[in-house]
């Protein structure tokens, strides 16, 4: 039997999560793992307005002792203005299974990221991404809606190399498939940490996600990861 137990995010994150117009994930049965992510991604111009992004990210599982998912993501965009970018990508995701074959998801992907300026001194941004997701154990294209908020603000008000950094992205279902996914709300992630600058305008990011993660059966998955980003701009 799963352990019963409550986490200190988990009514916060519920309430965003019904925010953004799911519905929230029973908090009874909780099952938790401590994982490390790490995220490399370089992003920036191809030619006038033309932008692209791609990304490399293993994360580690089961108390560290294990690579749980494997992710390779890319995009094209435009810029529509100064403030906002459209993107198309597509995503390949190996998900290794102990004694068997490898559970691959294929995504396409539309990403709209803007920013919304700095009311009273915190940059305030989001990205809104709609996925259309395949996976190799089933049939059937799974449609996912994502939307994140990030805030960040500087931590001297003289200088911007170190920045304190929060964000929420909430994850919704648009329909049920053969393979698992379920209408309705699928898991919010929520990120405090630093925003280092480095050379030019690269930067990394370091702090502590919370992934709750609605499961089947009234049953809650929450981890807790130790996230490492570098984002190589040119």
């Amino acid at each position: 039997m799963p352990r019963l137990r409550f986490t200190p995010l988990s009514l916060p994150m519920a309430a965003i999560a019904l925010a953004m117009g799911g519905t929230a994930p029973a908090l009874a049965a909780t099952r938790e793992d401590e994982q490390a992510w790490i995220n490399l991604t370089a992003m920036g111009p191809l030619t006038g307005e033309v932008i692209y992004f791609a990304e490399l990210q293993p994360r580690f599982g089961d108390g560290l002792s294990r690579l749980d998912q494997l992710l390779l993501r890319g995009a094209v965009g435009v810029k529509l203005s100064p403030a906002v970018s459209f993107y198309q990508g597509y995503a390949h995701v190996v998900v290794p299974v102990d004694g068997g074959r490898d559970v691959n998801e294929e995504r396409s992907f539309q990403q709209l990221s803007a920013n919304l300026g700095k009311p009273l001194g915190i940059e305030l941004s989001s990205r809104t991404r709609l996925e259309q997701r395949w996976r190799s154990d089933g049939n059937g294209t799974g449609w996912r809606l994502r939307q994140m908020a990030r805030l960040e603000t500087p931590l001297r008000a003289d200088s911007d190399a170190v920045n304190a950094l929060v964000w929420s992205e909430a994850f919704i279902a648009l329909n049920s498939t053969d393979w698992g996914a379920r209408a309705g709300f699928d898991q919010v992630r929520t990120f405090a940490g630093l925003e280092l600058g480095l050379a030019g305008a690269s930067t990394v990011e370091a702090g502590y996600l919370n992934q709750l993660i609605d499961r089947p059966a009234g049953q809650t998955q929450v981890n807790h990861v130790a996230s490492l980003t570098l984002f190589f701009r040119h």
